[in-house]
């Protein structure tokens, strides 16, 4: 990083006067209002203006001779934070503060009006956003929450999840960013939400779908069953026959959006006995099945 006296070309005895004649002199140069367009002039004047600023403060000035602060005005020795200067009396100074540009209304009245213009509208600009990332269980995202998310810098946000919201979606919270550094409104907290999965229920779209085991009884004689639903358990018809795959609906127990709320699709799958069982292995060598129902008819390579 260059330091401020080569940015501004002058030496590092220079008086406030010298710094500011080089400062108005390289402005007129550099001003992005002179010079639209040219990415290589903005940000050039933004060094010079950077420059001038840490220089005519005596005590930044003080300190970036003593090696304490760097060109930019941050700590050398250790961190600082935001937090530390937010509400002290310099954080606005660059703003509110358009003595550097009094010079100009004797030499270039139009300029000087830019520059005071440009400082203006600085002051009154509101802060800057802040990101956030949360992390929120499958169900809270299907039918909704309010989790508390704990700040790095300190304090906590109470975020309410609206129902439906999807991994990697992002919510607002107007005014809950980082304060201007000036007179302007504080700016947005943006919350990024991350869905953990969950061990039955899979999302697509506004439905839920759920896998079911089902006997070999229940599908053959059909069955009264519980299964889970993100709200809670309810009874499901088995159908006689079912067989794996079949598909049963849940209407309205899918994503719990008011407007269009989802439904909880049931995927049956037939699980036969895990140990031998003697009198269904001698039904079945007694039993001749239709030969028209054959599972794997119409199959062909």
């Amino acid at each position: 990083m260059q330091s401020p006296y080569d940015v501004l070309e002058v030496s590092p005895t220079a008086r406030d006067e010298d710094i500011r004649k080089a400062f108005r002199r390289l402005a007129k140069k550099l001003h992005p209002d002179l010079n639209p367009g040219d990415k290589a002039a903005e940000a050039r004047f933004k060094q010079v203006t950077a420059a001038q600023d840490l220089l005519l403060d005596p005590e930044k000035r003080k300190r970036f001779d003593a090696g304490e602060i760097d060109a930019s005005g941050a700590e050398q020795a250790s961190r600082k934070y935001y937090k530390d200067f937010a509400n002290g009396a310099d954080a606005a100074r660059a703003y509110h503060d358009s003595s550097g540009f009094a010079d100009f209304s004797s030499a270039d009245g139009l300029f000087a009006e830019i520059l005071r213009r440009q400082a203006e509208q600085l002051a009154s600009a509101p802060g800057a956003d802040r990101l956030y990332r949360i992390s929120i269980s499958f169900l809270q995202a299907v039918n909704g929450a309010t989790e508390r998310l704990n700040l790095p810098e300190g304090g906590a946000l109470d975020v309410v999840i609206p129902p439906g919201i999807e991994d990697g979606q992002a919510l607002r919270l107007r005014g809950k960013g980082m304060p201007s550094r000036g007179s302007g409104p504080p700016g947005d907290a943006l919350i990024e939400v991350s869905v953990q999965a969950h061990p039955l229920f899979v999302r697509e779209g506004n439905n839920i779908r759920i896998e079911l085991p089902i006997s070999l009884k229940e599908a053959v004689l059909g069955a009264r069953v519980r299964v889970p639903t993100p709200s809670g358990e309810v009874m499901l018809t088995i159908p006689k026959s079912a067989n794996s795959g079949t598909i049963l609906r849940l209407k309205g127990k899918g994503v719990a959006r008011k407007s269009s709320p989802g439904d909880q699709l049931v995927a049956v799958k037939l699980v036969l006995p895990s140990k031998a069982d003697a009198e269904l292995e001698a039904f079945c060598k007694n039993w001749t099945p239709d030969p028209d129902d054959d599972p794997r008819g119409g199959m062909q390579a």
